[in-house]
């Protein structure tokens, strides 16, 4: 959602806090501000809109300083106006940046105008740099001043703060919302994500649920939530320097499409053998396995649809049940919990509230463990699980999830396979499914090969404004993931039905003007599926079928026949994600959006 950046350093730190927005526009956004601490006060600029509003700033009024923080907004509380944006500020000397929601800001705000203060805002930020100031003004330092706030405040929060007459220092804390430290050579900076820093420094610490930190040039200090001094281990980034970059594509998603064979590869290496799943790849703990009797997957968005499709592989490769949920549902409902009891989580980033929320109440029930499928190793949800598989998709910067949401699958049918192999799966049928896995890059790039066709296609969803996607079985989740995508970056309503509800109501919106996308793959349900296409073409519907060459649908009259390579059964729901992705990719260019940076989405939704 929101980031955040800051700095301290000899230098002037107004191009490193720009340059580390920028960094952070993936994630979505709709205003930006910095402020500057100098001998003059703290003062800023704030834009609504791009990053490059903010530059515009800068260029025709410079800022400059050697302490500073910096935002960019996506709006909760309040509408996205420069008064809205952050930074907030407590007259000219104290500025504050917050990512998160603060639950009771009604009642501090009523509590602050007694005390004579005026709010400039309709967010809840602005309550507490107030609520700082005011523990100020009873004469407690800095540090001790936003400890003593933080405790009041109720929800989840990561903050930046630095003080005018404190040009030595800032303080930054977190609950909740992800931030890191940056460390540098007698320079020291925050931000929310890594990449924000990148330009600065590789080496990182990761804040503990509740650290406050007091930040300077030359030492970075640690407290608890106790207000105990804390060591935190420097960690050094290991992603490509090249994940921000372009290269030769128009936009980061399609680039990111385009990695999916060498991301899968990645996250197969070294979880297989020629014959056998390593199970050694969940830790030295993986004897969880043969315990397992129940499996229960909590994710959001695109990871929920790849807990769904991991339902079909565990029920029916270990015959075991599998309940997939949403995590905001599943947090805000009693949970009865099955003897031995795997919890799932699901996230690219790590940082998903809600998620959080939901393994957080789930080690307080009786699980057997926790195990988190995630793309982040220095997230929270990995600090946080008991065992974790990374899916080493490398840093996503599309906030509509491609490359994330293929390595999850891939992960998952890993993760499938061992559960299966402790519940009686044959040894064959394990060497035939590790088989197919070492396949699937290859058969990735063989559905990328159709890219041309289906820009070609694209040019048909010009003025469309509704679609339907339509899935049996494991095909289904694929269908949401599809209409899911459409949406996020089209903006073409879409949705998703499994093919044989077609006749209990989405039948009554098919005409000629209505695109039916229908995920064909060669197997059980193939008859079923031609079935209900000929009911969809019977009354008049556009159809577009994705299939391979076996189901003898290309050379049928009224049907847009776009091929997917024919793969093993296992495999389907994974391969038949590519054309969906591009087709996604290429409507959203023929109607002009925002392809990276969508609408009213962002990247990593930390809060609730």
């Amino acid at each position: 959602m929101c980031g955040i950046v800051g700095a301290i350093a000899r230098r002037n730190v107004s191009k490193i806090l720009l340059e580390g927005l920028s960094r952070l526009e993936y994630r979505g956004y709709d205003s930006a501000g910095v402020a500057i601490n100098n001998d003059e006060g703290v003062f800023g600029h704030r834009a609504v809109g791009k990053v490059q509003g903010l530059r515009d700033k800068f260029d025709a009024a410079p800022l400059d300083g050697t302490v500073g923080i910096a935002h960019t907004r996506w709006a909760t509380h309040g509408k996205p106006t420069e008064l809205n944006a952050h930074p907030h500020f407590s007259g000219n000397d104290l500025a504050l940046v917050h990512n998160g929601i603060i639950e009771n800001h009604e009642e501090l705000r009523a509590g602050l105008k007694n005390q004579g203060y005026v709010f400039q805002s309709e967010t809840d930020t602005e309550v507490i740099v107030h609520l700082i100031h005011s523990a100020l003004q009873s004469g407690l330092g800095l540090l001790q001043a936003v400890q003593t706030s933080l405790n009041k405040l109720e929800g989840a929060f990561a903050i930046a703060v630095t003080q005018k007459d404190d040009k030595e220092r800032f303080i930054a804390a977190r609950k909740g919302s992800p931030l890191v430290v940056g460390v540098g050579i007698e320079e020291n900076f925050v931000a929310s994500d890594q990449l924000a820093l990148l330009h600065v420094t590789d080496q990182f610490i990761f804040l503990e649920e509740g650290d406050v930190v007091e930040v300077t040039r030359d030492a970075v200090t640690v407290y608890d939530l106790n207000g105990q001094e804390q060591e935190r281990p420097v960690s050094v980034f290991n992603h490509h320097v090249d994940a921000t970059d372009k290269g030769e594509f128009r936009h980061y998603m399609m680039k990111e499409i385009y990695e999916q064979p060498s991301v899968i590869s990645a996250c197969l290496e070294g979880r297989i053998s020629d014959k056998k799943v390593l199970t050694s790849c969940f830790g030295a703990d993986s004897a969880f396995l043969k315990d397992v009797e129940n499996v229960h997957i909590i994710a959001c968005g695109t990871s929920y649809h790849a807990g769904l499709v991991a339902k079909y592989w565990i029920e029916d490769l270990a015959g075991i049940p599998c309940l997939v949920e949403v995590a905001s549902e599943y947090r805000y409902r009693k949970v009865a919990v099955p003897k031995n009891t795997l919890f799932l989580t699901l996230s690219q980033s790590g940082e998903t509230a809600d998620t959080l929320a939901a393994l957080r109440m789930a080690k307080e029930l009786n699980y057997l463990t926790t195990l988190a499928i995630c793309n982040v190793p220095s997230s929270t949800l990995v600090r946080e699980s008991d065992l974790t598989l990374l899916t080493n998709a490398g840093a996503e910067i599309g906030v509509a999830s491609t490359k994330a949401f293929t390595t999850q699958l891939t992960a998952l049918l890993i993760t499938s396979i061992a559960i299966a192999v402790e519940n009686g799966l044959p040894a064959d049928k394990e060497e035939a499914l590790v088989q197919a896995m070492k396949e699937l890059p290859a058969h990735v790039y063989a559905a990328l090969k159709q890219d041309a066709h289906i820009k070609e296609v694209s040019d048909k969803f010009a003025n469309k404004h509704h679609s339907l996607f339509l899935g049996r079985g494991v095909m289904f989740p694929i269908a949401l993931e599809g209409a899911l995508k459409l949406k996020e970056i089209s903006y073409i309503h879409a949705e998703a039905y499994p093919a044989g509800e077609l006749k209990h109501g989405p039948l009554a919106l098919v005409d000629e003007h209505m695109p039916i996308i229908t995920l064909v793959p060669h197997n059980d349900l193939l008859d079923k599926l031609k079935s209900n296409i000929q009911e969809v073409s019977a009354r008049g519907g556009e159809l577009f079928v994705f299939a391979d060459r076996d189901t003898n649908l290309d050379n049928e009259e009224g049907i847009t026949f776009t091929e997917v390579p024919k793969v093993p059964q296992i495999l389907e729901p994974i391969v038949h994600t590519i054309p969906l992705q591009l087709l996604s990719y290429h409507v959203a260019v023929v109607k002009g959006t925002d392809v990276d940076q969508p609408r009213n989405l962002a990247k990593s939704v930390t809060v609730e």
